[in-house]
């Protein structure tokens, strides 16, 4: 059992916890018995499992050691005062592993929709990492084929991000957009349109078609979508509120936009 903070290993891990670094490296951290088994599930792949000794002994805990150690994922047991020193909760459940960020996601949104994979949530500025977590975890559950991430939004690989998505970062794919102006470009020209969630205006969601090839994009609770998605957007709608609460987060209107769409593709 590794007892010395000053393993290269360990200290490659404590580094992960910087957006810089897990973005050059390619890397981010999960933790937790759940969200492991999730990461298995998903045959996503896991280069180093680091638990804390005395988690062998729970029964479901050990079941997951004992099935990443018949996959030959490296593994690596430090003391308690070493783990809760890389662990980013308040109760560490005594595992975590390191994952690789998925590279070349290819977004061909002709093939897309011909696939039939015709349902998006772009995300423009939300700089708070439990909505984003909350789209993504809401873009699976309703069967989106992809988060498109603008610049300046928080980093889906953030570990509290990540804990929101409860999982679904595993399940649907996250895409960087490197530039708005090319994306904008290639959704008018691949036939798609941008529907965009703004709480000024005059067209409630449910009376827009969100059937074919559709973008939902929701920007942050105090700003918005940005100028350039605003005047970009086909349509422009927003969530009725006949009571009086001013504004709804970006996960919840996200989320209500998406089973609106889902709506009225069933019935």
């Amino acid at each position: 059992m590794l007892q010395s903070k000053q393993n290269p290993q360990l200290k490659y891990v404590r580094r992960l916890a910087q957006r810089k670094f897990r973005e050059r490296e390619g890397k981010f951290i999960i933790e937790g018995v759940r969200f492991l088994e999730e990461a298995v599930q998903a045959d996503w792949p896991l280069e180093l499992v680091i638990h804390n000794n005395g988690i062998t002994e729970q029964t479901r805990a050990g079941r997951l050691l004992d099935l990443l150690g018949l996959r030959g994922v490296p593994m690596l047991a430090v003391d308690d005062t070493l783990f809760h020193g890389l662990a980013d909760t308040e109760s560490p459940q005594g595992v975590l592993a390191v994952t690789c960020v998925p590279e070349g996601l290819n977004m061909d949104l002709q093939v897309w929709a011909a696939q039939g994979r015709d349902l998006l949530v772009l995300v423009d500025g939300i700089r708070d990492p439990g909505n984003l977590g909350t789209v993504i975890r809401c873009a699976d559950a309703a069967g989106a084929s992809g988060v498109l991430m603008l610049k300046g939004s928080v980093d889906p690989y953030n570990s509290k991000t990540l804990r929101s998505t409860m999982g679904s970062i595993f399940h649907v794919p996250v895409i960087p957009i490197g530039e708005r102006d090319r994306l904008l470009s290639q959704l008018f020209s691949a036939g798609w349109r941008l529907v965009v969630g703004d709480p000024g205006a005059d067209k409630l969601i449910h009376q827009c078609d969100l059937t074919g090839r559709v973008v939902l994009a929701v920007g942050s609770e105090a700003d918005g979508v940005s100028d350039e998605v605003r005047q970009a957007a086909w349509e422009r709608v927003r969530v009725p509120m006949p009571g009086r609460a001013e504004s709804l987060n970006a996960g919840v209107a996200v989320g209500i936009m998406l089973y609106e769409a889902v709506r009225q593709r069933t019935v």
